[in-house]
């Protein structure tokens, strides 16, 4: 049996989709490949239960021909968008395809109506599968690093290792998030690092790099400045080491649960009630949030800046319930 899997972006949703791959391959022992663009390639291509990955650049005519040569059984398609669609209809192969819930999230997002299941979308993605006889097996994400990409935490930042020779104890805090209604401010950030004993490690993308600095240079913590300096599966290395974890609602916080880390997740616009909380069978998670504003949700995604301009959901967070959960 071949299978191919197309989930396009983002990090985090590629990461969530590592269920279905796993279950598919052991339960079915398929032949699983799987389609995603050419920039999210390294978050898949390590993965032992994927045989061959396919990527595009732009278009879906990169891919097309190759495709059609692999005579597919079958297509789960797990982003549901025009482009799988087409790719659906061009190949001809049975497809299924989950449910992204989009006018429950109209509902919630436009007019506060809460009509979303209370289904983690991890449990969607298994659930597009279950007419192939596939089940939950219960073990979580998975999230594989090439061996070029782990990093010697004691040696790459010369932490000392913990009482008896253990691993250097360090607190992860990934302060990147795609859009800037999902980020604390700055100040709020300075306050968490000022008040946590452990080390700190900052984690986030080249945009970061000057957020990252200025935390740095204003905390009385010692804070080790990684932004735009590791690459994703460096920074997922940084993140398996880690005693807990602080993210926001980004990539970062399901490459952690795919670790099994304990995880504080600071919640903006978005909701835990879209299903994308930290997916975790064993581990501990503590998510963090303003209740009863009437403006939140006020995206399924996110915003550039507060769409009110008041930014209540990330500005009326409480700092110093994180820093307790540290200490």
């Amino acid at each position: 049996m071949k299978i191919l899997i197309i989930r396009f972006s983002s990090i985090g949703d590629i990461v969530l989709t590592t269920p279905v791959i796993r279950c598919l391959k052991q339960q079915l022992d398929a032949e699983i490949h799987f389609l995603t663009k050419k920039n999210f390639e390294k978050i898949v291509a390590s993965n032992p239960h994927i045989d061959r990955v396919f990527t595009i650049d732009k278009d879906i005519s990169e891919v097309i021909k190759p495709l059609k040569s692999m005579d597919y059984d079958f297509i789960i398609d797990l982003h549901k968008n025009f482009r799988t669609f087409q790719i659906k209809w061009i190949l001809g192969v049975k497809s299924f395809s989950f449910d992204k819930l989009n006018i429950g999230k109209w509902l919630m997002v436009n007019c506060k109506i809460n009509r979303l299941p209370s289904t983690h979308i991890v449990d969607r993605y298994l659930k597009t599968v279950m007419r192939l006889g596939v089940v939950n097996d219960g073990k979580g994400l998975d999230y594989f690093i090439p061996t070029e990409d782990e990093i010697d935490i004691s040696l790459r930042f010369n932490l000392t290792q913990s009482a008896e020779n253990l691993p250097p104890q360090y607190v992860a805090l990934v302060i990147g998030a795609a859009h800037a209604t999902k980020r604390l401010p700055t100040d709020k950030i300075i306050n968490i690092c000022n008040g946590i004993k452990l080390p700190i490690i900052l984690l986030g993308g080249k945009e970061d790099m000057e957020r990252g600095a200025l935390i740095r240079s204003q905390s009385t913590s010692y804070v080790i400045d990684t932004c735009g300096i590791l690459n994703l599966n460096q920074s997922a290395s940084v993140v398996k080491q880690a005693w807990k974890v602080v993210t926001h609602d980004t990539g970062l916080m399901h490459i952690a649960a795919a670790f099994g880390k304990d995880i504080i997740s600071i919640w903006g616009n978005t909701i835990p009630e879209f299903g994308m909380t930290p997916y975790l069978p064993t581990a501990d998670s503590d998510m963090i949030e303003v209740f009863n504003l009437s403006c939140r949700p006020c995206s399924k995604i996110g915003f550039d800046a507060c769409p009110k301009g008041h930014f209540k959901c990330m500005e009326m967070i409480d700092t110093e319930g994180v820093i307790k959960l540290l200490n």
